[in-house]
């Protein structure tokens, strides 16, 4: 084992490019980065691109867009799998040289034949060791395999799950290299964790199995063991692993959706790590709070409803100004274009405490940017009567050369009008709301007055007083 007082804290988080980054992945990399910050430690991005097939650039980006946005950052990297080769193939010449590994030349047909013969006879379909002490040199078909002990057990103690045992004979003499001379993934694994000095490997339980075998290998290259903690699994609601049948599973689709990175980020922590009664963490507190010891050993249960909710708090809580800039590109995706941050903060602050998403909040906050609202039928044949043209002249008229715009000024003057005319609220208010967003049903009146300014304002209530008066 490696010696924790000796060495600095070294954690990875090493995805393959094949795809965007998912929940689960996100998660394990969040926990690595919270246990390397909290130790004061390093944290190391690694590309696992040996797949050259599958592994696109596009998934490489994503995957970094991804990290970047939850606030991810890594201390070194991202190292590429595709560049080591060299590094790789070192280690395995050395193996082949101790002998503790050798070339097996059987062909793929050979081992298929052997596998189905030891399932008809009930037997485990694993390799039956036939080149093992032939002594035999490289080939055209031929791979490395490492010479896996025959008998006795490889066990450890996960940080997560406690003492785990695996049997020697239940496992078979790994593929280390294959015929085109390319590592296989548990070498490449194993020799990027010894070069970068990983102290700390933790990862999916869906990666419990590989952890024998990855054992093995350090054990035959004579190098101390990391320590190991493997992460129960993330399920739907329906209890079946979280998949993309459960909805959205990559972490930009949710950046899309309108979530705010510190929600999702929250979300995550809570997902399998408790800690008392707490939800609701900053980042300063995560990295205070987190430990490996309270992450639960079963799986966590994602629920939208409760991420929503999150979401929502986080979005009330925002400041203003920062809430503009994450709103700005979800609206500048319905066509506004030009958008004037100030303007946009004032109207965010009467709509935050209303929105789940900042999809939510850009649909809400259309009547605000455009330069015209429509007005809704119904509400039109309803509030936009003969009647209601006095009482809108004279709000106009009061209006017009009101001194102090905000909401305590604006209320002030709407109550003096009241007293002055004997109308009430409940008669000015609706045909004012529909003058102003075309809708019913709005933030406050007042809140939207002081945020549309005066001149959007009186410019809206003439506009509608000309409608009214043109039906």
């Amino acid at each position: 084992m490696v010696d924790m007082g000796m060495l600095k804290i070294r954690t990875r988080f090493p995805p393959s490019p094949t795809g965007f980054l998912h929940i689960g992945g996100a998660r394990t990399a969040l926990f690595n980065w919270l246990f390397s910050r909290q130790q004061g430690g390093v944290f190391v991005l690694r590309i696992e691109d040996t797949d050259q097939v599958r592994s696109t650039d596009e998934a490489t980006r994503a995957i970094l867009e991804g990290l970047e946005w939850l606030g991810l950052d890594w201390d070194e990297g991202p190292f590429f799998q595709s560049q080591r080769t060299e590094i790789y193939r070192q280690f395995i010449s050395d193996l082949l040289d101790q002998g503790k590994a050798y070339y097996c030349h059987c062909s793929p047909e050979l081992l298929e034949t052997k596998r189905e013969k030891a399932r008809a006879e009930g037997r485990k379909p694993k390799y039956d060791g036939t080149c093992r002490e032939k002594n035999l040199g490289p080939g055209p078909q031929a791979v490395v395999r490492l010479k896996n002990p025959l008998t006795g057990s490889t066990g450890f103690n996960d940080l997560i799950r406690g003492p785990i045992l695996f049997s020697n004979e239940e496992m078979d003499d790994l593929v280390l290299a294959r015929s085109d001379g390319s590592p296989t993934y548990h070498l490449a694994v194993v020799v990027d964790d010894i070069t970068m000095e990983i102290t700390h490997i933790i990862r999916g339980d869906d990666h419990l199995n590989n952890t024998p075998r990855q054992i093995q290998i350090y054990k035959a290259l004579g190098r101390p063991l990391p320590l190991f903690g493997h992460v129960p699994m993330i399920l739907g609601p329906d209890k079946t692993r979280l998949s993309k049948r459960h909805g959205a599973t990559s972490v930009l689709a949710y950046k899309e959706m309108g979530f705010l990175p510190q929600a999702l980020v929250n979300y995550l922590v809570r997902l399998g790590w408790a800690h008392g009664d707490e939800e609701i963490f900053s980042r300063r507190e995560m990295i205070e709070k987190f430990s490996l010891a309270q992450v639960g050993k079963s799986a966590g249960v994602f629920n939208q409803e409760k991420l929503l909710w999150l979401n929502s708090h986080y979005i009330k809580e925002s400041d203003d100004r920062e809430l503009a800039g994450l709103l700005a590109p979800f609206l500048q995706g319905k066509g506004f274009r030009d958008l004037d941050l100030d303007y946009v903060a004032r109207c965010a602050a009467t709509l935050k405490i209303r929105s789940k998403t900042l999809v939510e909040m850009a649909d809400a906050a259309d009547f605000y940017l455009k330069e015209e609202v429509d007005y809704q039928a119904e509400a039109v044949k309803k509030f936009f009567s003969p009647q209601a043209v006095p009482w809108m002249e004279a709000v106009v008229e009061s209006l017009d050369y009101l001194g102090d715009w905000n909401e305590p000024a604006l209320e002030i003057a709407i109550g003096r009008l009241i007293d002055r005319t004997g109308a009430t609220m409940k008669q000015i208010a609706p045909p004012l709301r529909l003058a102003l967003t075309g809708k019913t049903a709005s933030p406050g009146l007042f809140e939207v007055m002081a945020a549309l300014g005066q001149e959007r304002t009186l410019k809206r209530l003439n506009r509608a007083l000309i409608f009214i008066k043109g039906l």
